[in-house]
């Protein structure tokens, strides 16, 4: 409740010209200090889980509570199937395309992200909320957070072991994505990951130009969505965390908008890509508006501590 006190002794003698100043002065006063001081809370946290990982297993739940506590606000993984195993198989077997439309529909689901959000990616969820932000971006990411991401994609799968946990899917990668029938319909509808794989040496072909989804998302192929840079432009803030001995993600330089030049071996940092130079879905536009952030782990895929979340999120959010 805001109040003036007043100050003035009743039993001082003023003249009215000066009576009446003094009530306007306070009049002024009053107005100013009743101004509400607004203390509204920080935009919601918005995770999207990596490959192999659910929404509804305990660590997921776990850190998206705790950034959640830690910043005050609300904070959602959001899950791509109903349950642990439907969101689990939907990283592999549902495209990228169509995993980022029912994210979509998720988030436009949830009244408390009316106002937009912060969105949180690990390892291959960066993708859903890149297609998202490019897609949507309805209502708004205020920050990409994304740690150790596939954002433009991969050039290989080097620790998809055939013979390990993920066999199967290995199999079928190392099945379909090597040689030209990576960029078959058939291929780039089979799996996740197929969506996301660029080879470097393919991509001046036609194959990959009409049908690849990383080409469409990237502005690379046949056609140009103008609506993918607008939308882009709508993010205020892209924090890129990069795991300096990632393993996983291949080349690491993807984490931050790198990629493989077409010999396949030549690593390109953002500004000497093609999508830097052309500007081919806003990245260079972001950049020189002072919308790019960079930060490194020291270790291996997904190796960071929950300090080292709570410090980008603090850092790098901007409500």
């Amino acid at each position: 409740i805001c109040r003036v006190r007043n100050s003035l002794n009743p039993t001082t003698k003023f003249d009215v010209a000066a009576r009446k100043m003094s009530v306007n002065m306070l009049a002024m006063l009053a107005v100013v200090a009743c101004v509400p001081c607004v203390f509204s809370e920080p935009l919601p946290s918005v995770f999207a889980h990596g490959m192999g990982d659910s929404c509804f297993n305990d660590g997921m739940k776990s850190i998206t509570a705790a950034l959640g506590a830690h910043r005050g606000s609300y904070a959602v993984c959001i899950p791509t199937g109903d349950t642990q195993s439907s969101d689990t198989d939907n990283g592999f077997f549902m495209t990228m395309d169509k995993n980022v439309d029912v994210f979509a529909e998720a988030v436009r689901k949830d009244p408390k992200l009316a106002g937009g959000f912060n969105a949180v990616g690990f390892s291959q969820g960066n993708s859903i909320v890149r297609g998202y932000i490019q897609k949507y971006n309805d209502p708004p990411v205020s920050t990409f957070l994304s740690v150790h991401g596939t954002v433009v994609g991969v050039a290989s799968f080097p620790k998809c072991d055939p013979s390990g946990l993920l066999g199967p899917v290995c199999k079928l990668l190392d099945r379909y994505l090597v040689g030209p029938i990576a960029y078959t319909k058939f291929a780039q509808n089979l799996l996740f990951q197929a969506d996301y794989f660029r080879d470097p040496k393919q991509v001046d072909s036609s194959d990959y130009k009409a049908n690849s989804q990383m080409a469409q998302w990237n502005n690379e192929g046949n056609t140009v969505d103008p609506t993918i840079k607008e939308n882009f432009a709508k993010t205020k803030r892209f924090a890129m965390i990069k795991a300096e001995k990632d393993t996983m993600i291949y080349p690491n330089d993807g984490e931050w908008w790198g990629c493989f030049d077409t010999d396949g071996s030549t690593r390109l940092a953002m500004k000497d890509t093609r999508w830097y130079k052309e500007d081919l879905f806003g990245l260079k536009t972001a950049d020189e508006a002072g919308k790019l952030f960079f930060n490194t782990t020291d270790g291996d895929h997904l190796q960071f501590s929950e300090a080292q979340l709570y410090g980008w999120a603090d850092q790098y959010f901007l409500e």
